[in-house]
């Protein structure tokens, strides 16, 4: 952003820290668990991975979104998986957590490598040649592996090796974790705060869309496939709330483009709101569930 302290440094090792309270929350049974539940799994895994991507350069193009590097940045922010805020709102939204966190963690391994292609491929068609450095694929995977998989690998030792203490740590890393988020948001917005009322005039209603058509995307297909409303509302958040602090970090750092990382910020923002919607439908729905059975239980008796 501003400096190269805060780029450089700061933003990489709060990704870090971030990825390393995800990795504290994981276990080689959230890997295997994909095999047990391979179409709940499968189906997430293409939302997030292929159709995300494909919604998200489909809508810049609808929108005709004239800053062209607003619409790299919602590309970086397509590209991005699901993180640790995705599995924590899955578990207030009564969703199938177990299935959230297992395809966080697949969606991870996975998008280091897809990453680098994706937005390669969108810095190609929005820009013009000398406008842009195309990111080295293999530097790039490099660099990605070692600011989150390695943190989550780090993570996930210690929950093997000293497990209360992983659970005790687990609520002040994520405490931390969604302090750290906050503050690269308002780094970002600070550090663009010139243009970032006319930024959010423009890239506000594609990151809106973006995130509201996927998050029906998620419901609906999961519906489709008849699964049940835990494993449907996860495979929702899981296409729609996606790790804007990455997004964040690859526009500010890899692409050293501070106007791309306004529209992972801003989608970041939009998507706490509609995650809020979604938290207060599904724990409405909860009560309401609870209070019929009671009275059933009543009727019997």
């Amino acid at each position: 952003m501003e400096t190269n302290f805060l780029t450089d440094l700061m933003l990489p090792l709060a990704l870090g820290i971030i990825m390393l309270g995800m990795g504290l929350s994981l276990s080689p049974a959230d890997f295997k668990r994909v095999v047990y539940n391979p179409r709940a799994a499968a189906l997430g895994f293409i939302n997030q991975i292929v159709i995300l991507p494909v919604v998200g350069f489909s809508l810049v193009l609808i929108f005709g979104l004239e800053n062209l590097y607003l619409a790299v940045g919602i590309m970086v922010l397509a590209a991005c998986p699901g993180g640790p805020t995705s599995n924590l709102i899955s578990h207030i939204s009564k969703g199938d957590t177990a299935l959230s966190i297992s395809l966080t963690a697949i969606s991870s391994l996975v998008a280091v490598i897809t990453i680098p292609l994706i937005i390669n491929f969108s810095l190609a068609h929005f820009l013009q040649q000398g406008e842009y450095v195309p990111l080295p694929v293999l530097d790039t995977i490099l660099r990605l592996t070692i600011i989150t998989l390695i943190p989550v690998g780090i993570g996930m030792y210690i929950r093997a090796k000293a497990k209360n203490f992983a659970r005790k740590m687990d609520k002040p890393v994520k405490i931390v974790s969604g302090i750290l988020l906050f503050l690269i948001i308002f780094a970002a917005i600070n550090s663009n705060r010139d243009i970032f009322v006319s930024s959010f005039r423009d890239v506000g209603p594609v990151a809106l869309a973006l995130n509201t058509v996927m998050l029906l995307i998620g419901y609906l297909t999961a519906r489709f496939f008849k699964l049940n409303v835990a494993q449907s509302v996860t495979i929702s958040v899981e296409s729609g709330i996606q790790n804007g602090t990455l997004g964040i970090m690859i526009a500010s750092t890899l692409l050293a483009n501070d106007v791309m990382a306004i529209s992972p910020a801003i989608y970041s923002l939009i998507m706490f709101m509609t995650a809020g919607i979604i938290i207060a439908w599904m724990n409405l729905g909860y009560v309401r569930f609870r209070v019929a059975l009671q009275k059933q239980v009543v009727r019997k008796r």
